[in-house]
């Protein structure tokens, strides 16, 4: 039970990829088409001061706003796609239908019960409209349950096939008829259910958010120290864009979520101080600053002979990290050799959060140094604060390179450069994985025209071993016939992997950026359809 529990949530976390990178696209968008209105900025700069700009940035901030009013379509298409195992197009083609039918098939059973409320005073009811069809809201949830069930359906039934002429009513029309039933079941189910649900989230919420700076640094330790299994993204994801991470009327909307609300503050120029849940996005400290500390004491304490090999490496993690917010590859560098610097870089990263709450500073940077200026600067120093968000950072720095460097020297833990002899622990870097392309090793001969994809599957235990193939932002993640069948030497230090993880049958391959270039190889090398996982 365990083991299907485990495998189940790496599956949920893995799909919910799909949606939630997508929409700090749609953020960043939104910021910048805030920017080409800017009041201040136009003052500042006349050039912004023409129809041209300023009505390009009311269209691009505008025409994106409406991703966030529909964040429930988005997570059942993109949980349905992703939680398929084939056919992932056609789940997500069904999800779409099983979408539009729930929200008619609620929506016409309150009618029939009498409890729609008038439709020009839906705030604080409990009820709200979606795609224009007032129902119960559900938000974010309502996609959430969608997609899953959808996926259930789809993996259940999507193969079925009849003969003569029933033949036509096979595969993903099956699913179709099978999913109409269960879905405005679900719809009058929840009309009942989910008020109390409702109050449930509400009242977990109101306890997190009454918690103070003690739930706020939880909250970012927990999201770092669940780096090993992928399912940190299961810690912030509700506080981003459910009502976890609080409500607030903006423009006129109430909206839930802090990702959500804050999009939709910086695309309103009327609002003049951001929402205090802001903090619940505010995760960039430990990747823009910490972590570059971390690396300066890595290097500074690596062997002499060894600090040309420490630099090369680093430099490159440290350039994703700040720019792009992607910290894997350093945090796996010592996550493993050296686990007490994993908790302390946990435990900073909560306490910076704090920090930032105490300072009363609504600055972020999720993603990196360039989501940082378009989500700030734009803003002002009033709303944000983001001056004092660097101040903060560079404190952080300095904290992360005194403790890190102290407790390497005090514990002599094997750190980038301080490898024994016959050791190696290494970051990828792009030349060096573009150098071990069709590169030779020991028992393992790469097939002309596969290059790297070989070395990876036999590192797997051959193709044989392989099930399943996807990916996420950073790792390639497989399930695996026989775990010990991999060689994790060889993945490491043939292929350019900065991290193992072996969970049941679950392995995950940490590769950084280029993930989704070394997922295309190994699906081409073993003759697999991307889809057809």
């Amino acid at each position: 039970m365990k083991t299907k529990l485990m495998d189940g949530m790496q599956r949920f976390s893995k799909a919910m990829f799909i949606p939630v990178l997508i929409l700090p696209i749609a953020g960043i968008l939104i910021a910048l088409g805030n920017l080409f209105t800017n009041a201040k900025l136009i003052e500042t700069v006349p050039f912004f001061d023409n129809p041209i700009t300023t009505g390009f940035g009311m269209i691009l901030s505008g025409s994106l706003v409406s991703i966030l009013n529909n964040l429930g379509l988005i997570f059942c298409v993109g949980l349905a796609v992703g939680l398929a195992k084939k056919k992932k197009s056609e789940a997500g083609f069904t999800s779409l239908l099983g979408y539009l039918v729930f929200i008619n098939a609620m929506n016409k059973f309150m009618e029939l019960k009498g409890i729609l409320v008038e439709a020009d005073s839906l705030q604080g009811t409990g009820q709200s409209l979606v795609m224009g069809v007032q129902v119960l809201d559900m938000g974010v949830f309502l996609g959430i349950i969608l997609g899953i069930v959808t996926a259930f359906v789809h993996n259940k039934f999507a193969d079925k096939e009849f003969n003569n002429a029933f033949q036509i009513y096979g595969g993903s029309r099956f699913v179709f008829i099978v999913l109409i039933p269960v879905v405005v079941l679900l719809a009058i189910a929840f009309t009942y259910i989910w008020p109390f649900f409702q109050n449930g989230i509400n009242s977990l919420g109101t306890l997190i958010n009454q918690s103070g700076n003690f739930g706020i640094f939880l909250y970012g330790t927990l999201e770092r120290l669940l780096i090993p299994t992928g399912l940190h993204h299961l810690v912030y994801t509700p506080f981003l864009y459910t009502s976890l991470g609080g409500i607030q009327e903006v423009g006129g909307q109430l909206l839930e979520g802090a990702r959500n609300i804050y999009y939709a503050e910086i695309a309103d120029p009327s609002v003049s101080v951001l929402s205090p849940s802001v903090i619940w996005d505010a995760r960039g400290i430990s990747k823009m600053f910490g972590l570059i500390g971390a690396c300066l004491a890595m290097y500074q304490t690596a062997s002499p002979e060894n600090k040309g090999k420490a630099k090369a490496i680093l430099i490159p993690a440290v350039v994703t990290s700040f720019i792009a917010g992607v910290t894997e590859p350093i945090e796996f560098s010592f996550m493993f050799i050296a686990p007490l610097l994993f908790v302390i870089h946990a435990v900073f990263s909560g306490l910076s959060m704090v920090v930032l709450n105490l300072l009363n500073v609504r600055a972020i940077g999720p993603n990196g140094f360039i989501d940082f200026l378009l989500y700030n600067l734009p803003l002002g120093i009033e709303k944000t604060g983001w001056p004092m968000y660097i101040l903060v950072g560079l404190l952080f720095f300095v904290l992360y390179y005194v403790t890190f460097r102290f407790l390497i020297l005090k514990f002599n833990f094997k750190t980038i450069g301080r490898e024994e002899a016959g050791q190696e622990t290494k970051l990828y870097s792009k030349k060096e994985y573009n150098e071990v392309k069709g590169k030779k090793t020991a028992g393992v001969q790469p097939q002309e025209g596969t290059g790297m994809a070989s070395i990876i599957v036999n590192a797997l235990g051959g193709a044989g071993n392989i099930n399943t193939v996807t990916n996420c932002y950073t790792r390639l993640r497989l399930t695996l016939n026989e775990p010990g069948m991999v060689d994790e030497a060889i993945l490491k230090n043939e292929t350019g992997a900065s991290g193992v993880i072996i969970k049941d049958q679950n392995v995950q391959v940490v590769y950084g950026l280029q993930v989704n270039s070394v997922r295309k190889s190994v699906d081409q090398y073993l003759g697999r359809e991307e889809d057809d996982e």
